[in-house]
């Protein structure tokens, strides 16, 4: 890579990867596969995935820093980046990946949307339903959605409390879902 191409990528890209990448490594906790019954398939850690890179891009977008957008932006750049990638690999053709992409675009934009919502509105019910609606589809959720829908509030929580300089070099911690989801 040259100079110029290093000179042309966009603001926060190496921190958006990073950022996706914490949020990649929360979703494949096993508790929520274990414990809670999400699918352990391709579209249950997307599902899982899509929650946690919400969060994280919420909370990007509302820091008082004025780059804190630009990285949020960056953090869903790599994810879609990722899978695109992922996508070519598992052999879906070049003329169809376009259109899975924006599939998982629009479906990321409404969960967002969603998860957003209830947690503006301090709604764990809101986001419980949204949770049974996207997680679970069709099948019963049961008590796993209010489970995972108080992970998502205190993750929430948890990286508002996270200095903005740490999420600018890439550095993003959630906490241990276990601890959350079993809480009385």
């Amino acid at each position: 890579m040259g100079l110029l191409s290093a000179l042309r990528r966009p603001p926060h890209e190496r921190a958006g990867f990073t950022l996706y990448g914490a949020a990649v490594a929360a979703a494949r906790a096993p508790y929520f596969y274990a414990d809670l019954g999400v699918r352990d398939s391709v579209e249950g850690r997307l599902d899982l995935i899509h929650l946690h890179a919400a969060l994280l891009v919420r909370r990007l977008r509302r820091d008082a820093d004025q780059r804190g957008p630009a990285l949020a932006q960056a953090v869903f750049d790599a994810m879609f980046s990722d899978m695109d990638v992922n996508l070519r690999e598992m052999g879906v053709s070049d003329l169809v990946v376009g259109k899975r992409v924006r599939g998982l675009w629009e479906a990321f934009h409404g969960r967002a949307t969603a998860y957003e919502t209830a947690l503006d509105g301090a709604d764990q019910g809101a986001m419980a339903a949204a949770l049974a609606r996207n997680v679970w589809r069709e099948e019963e959720a049961g008590p796993a959605a209010l489970r995972l829908a108080r992970i998502a509030f205190a993750q929430a929580d948890y990286l508002q409390t996270q200095d903005f300089a740490r999420l600018l070099a890439g550095q993003a911690q959630f906490l241990a879902p276990e601890a959350i989801g079993d809480a009385a």
